[in-house]
């Protein structure tokens, strides 16, 4: 049975304007102008002889037509990539890549994947470490795990962790000399700095840990810095400073007695760790299976 359809062009500049309500966002989405989805939605309105669209002032809404047809709309694009989503594992086979930070990837995720690995030794896992933030439309990214405050639109989000910043140091140098017993002590050692990626006041840092202590007479400004916590923690490891990172990343190390907390203050972190997916693309069971797996994995490391 022939189909009569508008051109594909036309039905996406429309689904993604009727989904955001918004023809700037939905150019965007679509990596094109205003002008061509405005153009595009006007020629389906066109062809369909319906507004799909009431514009507003300064808002656009949808007709009794628009929402009728966007639902419909929205279920076939869905399917078409889920359908493209179902290629994408029979030509990759088994495998299944992971977007996180490289700090991330290295002292939390790589330290856990024979558990993973024993768990699901059909999956033959990727893990693709970057600071960028993954387009599941347009990059070959299975699961994410993102380092924010969990707002995410479009995708399913799970929380893993809070964190918080505590200062570390190796068990070498706690003794000395000259050793740490009270913060003051840190006037006589090197401060290790990550440059966190969270660019806001409440990003922690040495001043502020040393504010919330009380110290004074510690020079905050100086000592090496980082823009990893990895490499913070290994020059931390190396005995060569006190460094200032995150709880969720130093566990391991802290866990096998690579490093200890001198002091017992720790400062709070408004972020956290979330996993993140395609809600379409827990459909797929590789997908699904390190979905729940990282979530009872960090269940389980929050109970340790």
């Amino acid at each position: 049975m022939s189909r009569k359809l508008s051109p594909l062009n036309a039905l996406r500049a429309f689904e993604a304007a009727g989904r955001h309500l918004s023809v700037t966002k939905a150019a965007d989405e679509l990596s094109v102008t205003p002008a061509a989805v405005s153009h595009q939605v006007k020629a389906l309105e066109e062809f369909l002889g319906l507004a799909l669209f009431r514009r507003l002032n300064r808002a656009m809404m949808l007709t009794d037509a628009g929402q009728t047809l966007l639902p419909g709309l929205r279920d076939g694009f869905d399917s078409l990539a889920q359908a493209v989503g179902r290629l994408a594992d029979q030509r990759h086979g088994n495998a299944l890549t992971v977007s996180t930070s490289p700090s991330f990837a290295a002292k939390w995720l790589v330290p856990r994947l024979d558990r993973f690995r024993r768990a699901h030794p059909h999956i033959d896992l990727r893990i693709d470490a970057t600071d960028m933030i993954v387009d599941f439309d347009r990059e070959e990214a299975d699961v994410g795990v993102r380092y924010g405050r969990g707002d995410y639109p479009g995708l399913r989000t799970e929380k893993l962790f809070g964190d918080e910043a505590i200062p570390v140091c190796s068990p070498r140098l706690q003794q000395g000399p000259p050793p740490l017993v009270k913060p003051q002590d840190l006037a006589g050692h090197s401060l290790l700095h990550v440059e966190w990626d969270i660019q806001t006041e409440s990003a922690p840092s040495w001043h502020m840990w040393l504010l919330a202590t009380g110290v004074a007479g510690v020079d905050a400004t100086r000592g090496p810095r980082f823009n990893q916590d990895a490499m913070a923690l290994q020059a931390a490891v190396e005995g060569q400073g006190v460094a200032l990172v995150s709880a969720v990343l130093a566990a391991d190390d802290l866990a096998k007695g690579r490093l200890v907390r001198p002091f017992d203050i720790s400062l709070p972190i408004s972020f956290g760790y979330y996993v993140v997916v395609p809600e379409r693309a827990l459909t797929r069971p590789n997908t699904a299976a390190f979905f729940n797996w990282i979530i009872a994995e960090t269940g389980a490391a929050a109970q340790e």
